[in-house]
C-alpha cells in the first residue's frame, strides 16, 4: 500500500482569495475616504483665503469706512458662494481703521473670514463633524485718494 504524502496546491488555496479580499477592500475605502476629505480640506482653504483677499480688495476701492464694510462683508460672502463653499456658519469681518489715516499715508484694509465647513458627508469613523477655516486678506488704500 503506497500513501501519498503530496498534497494538491489548490486545495490548500481554497478560501484565500475571500480573506484576501476582506482584509484589502476596508483598507482601500479607507484610503480613498481620506482622499476625498483632504481634496475637501484644500478647497476648503483656497477658497476661504480668496473670499477673504477679495473683500478686502472690494473694501479698499470704496471711499469711506462703512461703505467699506459692506462692501467686504457682501463681496467675502459672494465669494464664498460663487467658489461653491457651504459653509455651516461664516463671519466675514472688516477692519478700517485704514480709512482713518490721513492722505499721503500708505495704509491697508486687512478682512478676516471664519467659515466652518461641514464635513459631516464624508464617512470616516473618528472624523470631526467641521472644521473651522480662517482666512486673511489685505488690501492697499490709494494713497492719495481722498477719504
Amino acid at each position: 500500500m503506497i500513501i501519498s504524502l503530496h498534497r494538491n496546491a489548490a486545495e490548500d488555496q481554497r478560501g484565500a482569495a475571500a480573506v484576501e479580499l476582506t482584509l484589502f477592500v476596508p483598507a482601500l475605502l479607507l484610503i480613498l475616504g481620506l482622499l476625498v476629505a483632504g481634496g475637501r480640506l484644500w478647497f476648503a482653504r483656497t477658497a476661504v483665503n480668496e473670499a477673504a483677499q477679495t473683500a478686502a480688495r472690494a473694501a479698499s476701492l470704496t471711499r469711506s469706512a462703512a461703505a467699506a464694510t459692506v462692501a467686504g462683508r457682501d463681496a467675502g460672502s459672494q465669494s464664498l458662494t460663487t467658489a461653491g463653499l457651504r459653509c455651516r456658519s461664516t463671519s466675514v469681518s472688516i477692519n478700517t481703521a485704514a480709512f482713518a489715516v490721513p492722505v499721503g499715508t500708505p495704509s491697508t484694509v486687512t478682512s478676516t473670514i471664519l467659515c466652518i465647513v461641514d464635513f459631516s458627508d464624508v464617512f470616516l469613523p473618528g472624523w470631526p463633524g467641521s472644521i473651522p477655516l480662517n482666512g486673511r486678506g489685505s488690501a492697499a488704500l490709494d494713497t492719495y485718494r481722498s477719504r
